[in-house]
């Protein structure tokens, strides 16, 4: 509770029944263009994966996956996904998917290990997207052509919001890019939640590159995996990392939003080297790995788009409850309430 943001004089711009209404009009608008955008087709994804199989997500390597018996496979345990970060890469493979085109889904997941706060639900549903590249991809120019991409179709669909429900666009013309070496220079005081403020305040939208290595400071920006986005590789300027996140400016919690992880993935080269830097190089031994390092899977690039999370931005809303059904504590619902925030349950 010590984290829930409660802006004053805050009233919610539509109705239970308006909202949802347009959480379908996001929904729906969104993933067509992403779709037409990116030229991705949309796959059928799983709930749970088997445990050992390195598919699942590992996030910051912290998080327990929540995970059960199968009862008819001798009490195999399966996971709950935290994403389907590494298992898109493997239906590339599978479906033959050539360069330049890609899928997508609809992920939802279970993170128990959350923190439950405004932006933080235990229940997480995303667009989940990936799309097959060449070797002369693999590089900041190329990042950044997608980025723009993502970034005009979530211009269209808050224009579709604006025309439907009335509400102001404010998305900026251009997507402002930094990296987060460049943003430690600008700000060395501060953390780096408390940079992703600053810069987000002042551009409004930016992809802040180079998540999960080592800063000039001896700490990373943010924690990543290390056998999925590629947070090692150098680029220009001595900096590192082929991969962002996309921050937005929110108004109603005055505070910097991600709605996007995402990045070109690791070579065989780059896993081999994230790997060691996290102590993690036991995990060679796993299937997804050992089919990375035998050139089994595709080269790619790929990311996670929060579904409730943009819904949340483009409606205006204070808390992620507002636009989706989830667990909440009993003390966050009242103090929500008495705040016009109405939890959805």
């Amino acid at each position: 509770m010590s984290k829930l943001i409660l802006p004053k004089n805050y009233k919610p711009l539509l109705s239970l029944e308006q909202t949802e209404k347009a959480i379908k009009v996001i929904k729906d608008f969104f993933q067509l263009g992403l779709s037409s955008e990116l030229r991705l087709k949309r796959v059928t994804a799983p709930l749970f994966v088997l445990q050992g199989t390195g598919i699942n997500d590992d996030l910051s390597g912290t998080e327990r996956a929540v995970g059960f018996p199968i009862k008819d496979m001798n009490d195999r345990r399966a996971e709950v996904v935290h994403s389907l970060a590494k298992w898109k890469r493997v239906v590339l493979s599978e479906y033959k998917v050539a360069p330049g085109y890609g899928i997508y889904t609809d992920m939802n997941a279970i993170r128990s290990d959350e923190e439950l706060d405004n932006i933080h639900s235990l229940y997480v549903d995303q667009w989940d997207w990936e799309r097959t590249i060449t070797c002369e991809d693999r590089n900041l120019d190329f990042l950044k052509y997608i980025v723009r991409k993502i970034h005009c179709v979530l211009k269209c669909t808050e224009y579709q919001v604006f025309e439907n429900f009335g509400i102001t666009p404010i998305l900026p013309e251009q997507i402002t890019f930094l990296h987060t070496e460049e943003i430690l220079k600008m700000y060395p005081d501060l953390t780096p939640k408390e940079r992703e403020n600053e810069i987000c305040r002042q551009y409004g939208i930016v992809c802040l590159i180079g998540i999960g290595g080592k800063l000039a400071d001896g700490q990373p920006h943010d924690l990543r995996a290390p056998d999925y986005d590629d947070w090692t590789s150098e680029t220009i300027q001595g900096y590192k990392g082929l991969n962002c996140d996309i921050l937005l400016w929110n108004p109603v919690l005055e505070s910097a939003f991600e709605i996007s992880s995402m990045g070109i993935r690791v070579d065989a080269e780059a896993m081999l080297r994230q790997l060691k830097i996290c102590g993690a190089e036991q995990r060679q031994k796993l299937e997804f790995h050992k089919s990375l390092l035998n050139g089994a899977l595709p080269l790619s690039i790929g990311g996670g788009i929060g579904q409730s999370r943009l819904c949340m931005y483009f409606l205006r809303k204070a808390h992620i409850g507002e636009t989706q059904s989830s667990i909440w504590p009993k003390e966050m619902i009242d103090t929500c309430k008495k705040h016009e925030i109405f939890l959805m349950q």
